[in-house]
């Protein structure tokens, strides 16, 4: 599965274009801008990473390949049990004022997790495939239209019956993502 998710982001790396911008009446910003979650690659060991393509200076399509996708923070299970990525796609819409892709945001989500969890070996092995829509939101520095971070949190709802019945339907993630745009 890790071949997968890396394949993924090898291939949709050529249709990046460094060079486009956004023109606004302040300053000329990227399009283009590819983050990673600190907080879970330090807490959890798992990897989050994510590009988002800038639509306008306050609205953005994103997408997020989450490697090692530990489910509603694990619900204090431990992550080694799980063997699970994720894809996620987000709308993001930016509230700051400076229609530079900053302040407070809000992110309607679609996630696709795949992959298991076994508690121990002698447990049955649970399909963690399935579909998840959520809400997100969170607030967003930029620096210079170079360098952005901030802290976010989603909830959302998992809409398969065999997760929901070891786990509970509703999950929340947090974490703070640190970025770079070009």
């Amino acid at each position: 599965m890790k071949k997968f998710a890396i394949s993924l982001l090898l291939l949709t790396a050529p249709s990046i274009h460094a060079q486009e911008t956004i023109q606004t009446s302040d300053a000329s910003l990227p399009r283009n801008e590819v983050k990673w979650n600190i907080t879970n690659t330090i807490v959890f060991g798992s990897v989050e990473v994510g590009y988002e393509y800038f639509l306008d200076g306050n609205q953005s399509l994103g997408v997020e390949l989450l490697i090692n996708d530990v489910y509603n923070f694990s619900i204090g299970r431990e992550y080694k049990d799980f063997e699970t990525n994720s894809v996620q796609f987000t709308y993001n819409y930016y509230t700051g004022s400076e229609n530079n892709g900053s302040g407070f945001y809000i992110s309607p989500l679609l996630k696709y997790r795949f992959g298991e969890y076994q508690k121990t070996p002698t447990e049955p092995i649970i399909s963690m495939d399935s579909f998840i829509l959520g809400i997100g939101g969170g607030y967003k520095w930029n620096l210079s239209n170079k360098f952005v971070f901030g802290p976010y949190i989603n909830i959302a709802r998992d809409f398969s019956q065999e997760v929901t019945d070891e786990f509970t339907a509703v999950e929340i993630n947090a974490g703070f993502s640190v970025g770079y745009r070009f």
